[in-house]
């Protein structure tokens, strides 16, 4: 009986001691949207060079990382119906190819980060509140450089030095091309 009682004694004792064993949660897969413009064929590059960047990070796709492309294959009509499909799969972060596709990112969601992977101009866009300081969900690269668009004319008349004329095709109701198409225009006169 006192044996019983010991042995009933050092269970109670160490169960006591025990911490209670918790299940594990699975570690959640990050999820990468991006919302592209063109066709799959036309990125593929791009997205060949994204995935061994991942896979040097120690990222496997379909493994510790999900990547979800959707693309508008030129049918810019579509993008807002992607942008809202990545957001209802709730990704970790829409990344966009430029900043056609940005816009209807930026309209779909506040919260998701948004990654340009390039615009000439995030803060005239509206994207951002400035490069230094964008604020908001949206971040990335930004193209914004008017200065050098004067310098592009200069070595484009020493590279070709009878060029008379060039013409430069852009709108200039875009804050970035404006500037640049005034840079040009200095050069130009020079």
């Amino acid at each position: 009986m006192k044996k019983n009682i010991l042995v009933f004694a050092t269970c109670a004792m160490l169960f006591a001691l025990c911490s209670p064993v918790e299940a594990q949660q699975a570690a959640k897969v990050p999820q990468v949207g991006f919302l592209i413009t063109s066709s799959p064929s036309a990125i593929a590059p791009r997205m060949d060079v994204f995935r061994e960047g991942l896979r040097e990070l120690g990222y496997e796709e379909g493994k510790n990382i999900v990547i979800m492309p959707r693309y508008a294959e030129g049918k810019l009509d579509r993008l807002s119906e992607l942008a809202a499909d990545l957001v209802r799969l709730n990704v970790d972060v829409i990344v966009t190819s430029g900043p056609t596709a940005t816009r209807p990112a930026k309209e779909a969601t506040s919260t998701i980060p948004i990654i340009m992977t390039f615009d000439d101009d995030p803060v005239g866009s509206g994207f951002v509140a400035s490069l230094a300081r964008p604020g908001g969900n949206i971040t990335g690269l930004s193209t914004l450089a008017p200065e050098i668009s004067g310098k592009q004319l200069e070595l484009l008349k020493e590279t070709v030095p009878k060029v008379g004329r060039v013409a430069v095709i852009g709108t200039s109701a875009r804050q970035g091309t404006a500037q640049a198409l005034k840079e040009m225009e200095l050069a130009a006169k020079a």
